[in-house]
């Protein structure tokens, strides 16, 4: 059964998860029956010791993805533009690749990741205020990862792009406009988007293997997809307005299955708007996670209790430590249980591994499958911007069942899924880390 929060406890058992899963510093923040709790455990920067607070920033990456289609629903029930307006009608300079999808693609594809144009485009545009402007123009070389609305893939590019239609439908840089449309009517003094801002406050600084990473932040043009720093009470403050109509008249708009995701085991089942869908013993949860450069987020909801929880984090095997917690807290709240991460099935599953061998490429991404001795192994590179800050993936692939096979680096306790499927077209896909790569080879 449920019980109550015990503060003392809490504090305590943050530093202890910390500690197991090697994460120099993070911050929690929950509400629960109408209370908002806070705690702090470890360090900003292992090279100057400087303490978490409740107070710190942390980049809380692409859960700004759910505050920029927030932003667009408030345009929405505005009447400024609807879900399947056509980005081309607000943004007629807009292109991609294909032409086709240049004229077709609407706010809703953006917003549900299931516009198939290849997302993980990090293009430095400069630190100006047009720096929204340049990358969309940028995109006019952006290939099809997918036909358009065929699956769902993950698309850093086309929130950017969505924070361009903000951009034109409010007649301010998009800094200014979730100012204007989020931060401020809801009175959050502690989330802000450039660094020169966060420098103001304690703010913390990923890590890589355990050392502090090489570069703060992102580019500036990719603040739509990823750029908001916040205490984690302040992001706990954006998810409970989502859960009344203080911010949106009505919210639930974005809780509206969208899209199936193809690998389920990873986030969750479906898109909404914005939000990835989940069902725990029947009960909805809306979240969202985002990752930046050794700095990680997540963020649940779950709105028939009216509990949200949010915790940051600046290193270390953060994934594992974000299930670990959510499994302890959600059970201690709510007495709800976290569905446990895929693992290997109990008896090893025989199944046909040649079929699946191959490479499978999409932007920033290169996913080369070879079979040794009967066994499937993966090696993934980064390519393009970020390459440098992503070290190499390398593990081998264990059958769950026919399509769906599970690893995990060495030395890693987390367990990565990976699906194996086909388009309606029949072209064969892999679905990892929530994006779909084709096979090209």
């Amino acid at each position: 059964m449920a019980g109550a929060v015990d503060p003392a406890r809490w504090h305590a058992r943050l530093g202890e998860l910390i500690a197991e899963y090697e994460i120099p510093g993070a911050s929690l923040a929950f509400l629960h029956e109408g209370e908002v709790h806070e705690f702090a455990a470890g360090v900003l920067n292992v090279a100057t010791g400087v303490e978490v607070t409740t107070d710190s920033l942390f980049q809380i990456g692409s859960v700004t993805k759910v505050w920029t289609a927030t932003q667009i629903m408030l345009l929405v029930e505005r009447g400024e533009l609807t879900l399947d307006t056509p980005v081309a009608d607000v943004l007629p300079e807009f292109q991609v690749a294909d032409p086709e999808v240049t004229k077709t693609v609407t706010i809703r594809h953006l917003l549900s990741h299931t516009s198939g144009i290849d997302g993980d485009l990090f293009l430095d545009t400069g630190r100006g205020d047009d720096c929204v402007e340049k990358y969309v123009a940028a995109c006019a070389d952006l290939a099809q990862n997918h036909p358009l609305g065929a699956t769902q893939s993950y698309c850093n590019s086309g929130f950017i792009i969505a924070g361009r239609v903000v951009e034109r439908l409010t007649g301010k840089v998009w800094d200014a406009a979730l100012r204007e449309q989020i931060i401020e009517p809801l009175g959050l003094t502690h989330t802000w988007t450039l660094p020169e801002d966060a420098l103001r406050f304690r703010a913390a600084i990923g890590h890589l293997e355990g050392r502090p990473a090489p570069a703060w932040g992102l580019m500036r043009s990719c603040g739509p997809a990823g750029l908001v720093c916040a205490r984690a009470a302040d992001v706990v403050a954006f998810a409970r307005a989502h859960l009344g109509t203080g911010l949106l008249a009505d919210p639930r708009a974005m809780w509206e299955p969208q899209v199936d995701i193809p690998n389920p085991h990873t986030l969750g089942k479906q898109w909404g708007i914005g939000w990835i869908l989940d069902e725990w013993q029947g009960r909805r949860i809306i979240s969202h996670g985002g990752n930046t450069i050794g700095q990680a987020a997540m963020l649940w909801a779950v709105p028939d209790a009216g509990t949200v929880v949010c915790v940051l984090a600046n290193g270390g095997y953060a994934s594992a430590f974000q299930h670990a917690l959510a499994t302890e807290l959600f059970g201690e709240l709510l007495g709800l249980a976290v569905p446990p991460k895929l693992g290997p099935p109990a008896e090893p599953f025989e199944t046909d591994v040649e079929r699946y061998a191959g490479v499978y490429e999409r932007a920033g991404m290169r996913f080369t499958l070879t079979v040794r001795d009967g066994r499937l192994s993966l090696y993934g590179e980064a390519t393009g911007a970020l390459a440098e800050a992503q070290p190499p993936l390398e593990f081998e692939l264990v059958p769950v069942d026919d399509t769906t096979f599970v690893g995990r680096p060495e030395g890693q306790p987390n367990w990565f899924s990976a699906v194996f499927y086909q388009l309606a077209d029949g072209t064969p896909y892999i679905h990892l880390g929530v994006r779909a790569t084709p096979k090209v080879a």
